[in-house]
Formats: structure tokens, sequence, C-alpha cells
């Protein structure tokens, strides 16, 4: 046997920046959902407007509440939490939306299930990282990072969520979710083949290497193919009313007098305080035996770190949002043609944060400005020099991609070759190869599968 010692460097997550990370993903409608359910499961947490202030304030004053030291916590994005703030100071016409239900509906489901204490926390982590469409946003090895877990008890807890109501719930990937539903609804069938074996050549039809592989007939290839039409490619979206299937903007971006006013919208976003009972019985410490000690002062801790981290991702979202305004003052002010290049690490050095922190803050929001309602992440994208030395973003030229296959003659569609010189006929000077990665991107298939009869 031999001893030996080595230096490593690891970055561990504190359960404070778990809980930060996962609220910034958020949006506005989603994190009202959040709240309550935080509400539900923590005792000492309630809402500000429905408790009646201490007739005494000296004996509030005097109750002592264990004390958290949020330093470190915060530390890395040098910035503070406020301690309170009026959101009646700000007068905003909020548009009626729809009631997302999808998590809610998940969270039911999960509370039946026999998980432990840990294994719940994980897949509701889960479920907050799943977007409109009833896919997973996080990677799985980055979830068993962040709680410091074997990689093999998330993708055993995945494998749980999937399937839930609707079947094929949090999915990584459309192969993944067609799979799990077909191998429920039509296990053992060419239909289960195609999807597990051959997806990408159904994806892309090329429908006579399956027919050669599996030995189908036109007419079973036909019947395969109506099966998969009927499976349900996005899990999520089935909670939305197609009537009020709107998007709810997280920011109001309006321009007065050369100056933008930017307004979160989160004045539905109840105002959360310590149960003062709790905190009293905290205080008569000697009546309490030593498990209900411990209990009342972990559940402290967590209502503590919840309200700092609502506060702290209120602070976290302008700061991004003010931001980008800068950089991008050209489009907030004529229009998308002034869209200039951008990537998450300009945002990131302008306000000293983690690219990570960056893309937390833009998945999933949305504004409102005098030019549409648009995702954050619309505002992000590399640039290339024009001819005329101008920087262009590639956000401009996939527009104009987008623009000429919409136009073309379905019947003799163009192909990325011609769109190349096209573009490079307007100024843009971009190869063929660059065409078919922004197509794909873009999620437009190639010319001959663009064909119409």
């Amino acid at each position: 046997m031999e001893l030996s010692q080595h230096l490593e460097l690891k970055q561990t997550l504190t359960p404070q920046q778990i809980l930060l990370s996962t609220l910034l993903q958020l949006p506005s409608l989603a994190l009202e959902l959040r709240i309550k359910t935080e509400l539900e499961i923590n005792p000492l947490l309630e809402l500000q407007e429905d408790i009646e202030e201490l007739d005494n304030p000296e004996e509030e004053a005097e109750t002592e509440e264990p004390e958290i030291d949020l330093e470190d916590y915060f530390s890395n994005d040098g910035y503070e939490a406020k301690e309170y703030y009026d959101k009646s100071a700000e007068e905003v016409e909020i548009q009626n939306a729809y009631t997302p239900s999808l998590s809610e509906d998940l969270l039911e489901q999960i509370a039946t299930l026999h998980l432990t204490a840990q294994e719940k926390t994980i897949i509701e982590e889960m479920v907050w990282s799943i977007d409109d469409r009833g896919y997973l946003m996080m990677e799985l090895e980055f979830i068993a990072e962040k709680f410091e877990v074997e990689l093999e008890l998330i993708e055993r807890l995945h494998a749980m969520l999937v399937q839930l109501d609707p079947l094929g719930i949090g999915s990584r990937t459309l192969q993944e979710c067609l799979l799990i539903q077909v191998e429920k609804i039509h296990p053992d069938t060419p239909a289960h083949l195609i999807i597990r074996d051959y997806f990408d050549e159904f994806a892309n039809k090329r429908f006579e290497r399956i027919l050669r592989k599996l030995h189908l007939t036109k007419s079973g290839l036909r019947e395969a193919e109506e099966l998969i039409s009927h499976l349900n490619p996005k899990p999520g979206s089935g909670y939305l009313d197609p009537k009020t299937n709107y998007v709810t903007p997280d920011f109001y971006i309006r321009e007065q007098d050369g100056e933008f006013v930017v307004t979160l919208n989160d004045s539905f976003i109840p105002e959360l305080r310590i149960s003062g009972s709790y905190k009293n019985m905290l205080n008569n410490q000697r009546k309490l035996d030593t498990d209900t000690k411990l209990f009342l002062k972990k559940k402290v801790e967590s209502a503590k770190w919840f309200i700092n981290s609502i506060q702290m991702r209120r602070i976290t979202m302008l700061k991004v949002i003010n931001a980008i305004i800068e950089r991008q003052k050209g489009f907030f002010l004529f229009g998308k043609d002034h869209l200039k290049p951008m990537v998450l690490r300009d945002i990131a050095e302008d306000i000293s944060m983690d690219i990570s922190t960056i893309s937390r803050v833009t998945s999933g929001k949305y504004a409102q400005t005098d030019w549409g309602t648009l995702e954050l992440r619309y505002f992000f994208s590399e640039g290339i020099e024009a001819e005329d030395g101008e920087n262009i973003s590639t956000r401009r030229i996939k527009e104009r991609l987008r623009v000429i296959i919409e136009e073309e003659d379905k019947s003799h569609p163009i192909s990325d070759e011609a769109i190349s010189k096209m573009l490079q006929g307007e100024g843009f000077p971009i190869a063929r190869r660059t065409v078919a990665k922004y197509r794909e991107q873009l999620s437009i298939p190639v010319a001959r599968l663009r064909r119409e009869i």
C-alpha cells in the first residue's frame, strides 16, 4: 500500500446557490407556481399581506432569529439583496394570461411516488427545468453535479419523470420523446423499430432504406407513418388553451425622451415573510425538544434563503436586461435592422457575472418592446464582417435566409449553393456550408425535402 496526496480544484454549489440558479431559470408565471409550492412545504414561510403586524414593535425586535451568513452566497456576482421592494410604486398595465398547470400537475403526480426527500427535491428540480414544449432544458450530468450525486440516480429519476402524464414529458430530444410514447402505446411494431433504429432516415424521408432494412411493404410503411403521426412531439403544449396561448412578457421596455424605462413583470409575486409565531417558538427554546429545535431552525434557514433568492432574482434580471439594452440601443430605437452582434460573454463581462447566470436569466424569458415581444435570446448572435466593413449580426442574415426560402418556388426549391450566391450578391460573404448551418439552426430542411408537387 502507498500513501499519496494531490491537489484538486473542485467547485461545490451551496444549497443557496442551487436555489438561486433554479429561480433564475423560471419565467415570471412559473415563479408564481414555485412560490406556491414553497409555501405548501415550508410552514415557516407565509404571505406578508395575510399577516397583521405585531402590536408591540419592540417585542418583534427582541425576537431572535438564527443568523445565516449569505456573504459567500452572493459575493461572486458583486451585488446585495434589497431588504424590501415596494411594488405599489410601479403602475404597470399587466396583460391577462393563461395560468399554466403543467408544473402543478407534475408536482401532484410526483407527490404519489415513493421517493426520499432528496429524490423528491431532484425530480422537482427537473420539473422546473421543463420548457413550454415539454422538454428538459438541463443536462442530466449538470443536475448530478449540482446535487453531488451519482449520474445513475439522476437517470433513474429522469426515467420516472418521462413516464408521468403526459407521456414523454421531460424528454431531452424529439426521438426520446416519441420513443417513450411508442414503446408504451405501440410496442414491437414497425413504428417502434423506425423511431428506435431508423429515426434519422425517417426524419429525412429516406424511405427506401427503411423498406429494405425492415422488409416492409409500402402499405406497411404508410401504416407505421400513420401511427407515428398520432404521437405527441410536444407533450407540454397540450396544457395551453389555444385561445389564450400568447406570450406573457417578463419585462416591459419603453422609450421615454431618449431613455429606456424597464419594468420587471413581477407585480403579482407576493411579498413573503417568516412566520412570527414560529419565531416566537424558537425564542422559547427551553420548551422544545431537540428534534423540534432542529426542524424549526432548518425551516427558518430555508425560508430566509428563499426570500433572499427571490430578491436576488429580481436584481439579477434587471442588471441583465439593462446591460442588453445598453449594448442594443440601436435596435430599441430603430428596429431589427440595427441589431448588433452580441454573445452571452459580453453581458457577463459588462456586469461581472458568470456566463451560466446570464444563460439562465435569458432562457425562456420575453421582453415587450416597441418592436414586438421577443425572447431575450433573440438579442444574442455572432457577427460577420460585410464587404463594406460593417459588423453584421448573424441574426439579420438568418432572417434574410428565412425570407428567401419562404418566397422560393416550392416546385423548384433553391439549393444552399444558390442561396449563398444570392446573399453574396447582397453584400453578405456567406459560404455554402454557412448557409447550411444557419438553415439547420432555423430548423429548415434541405431543398429536396422542401419540394412540393
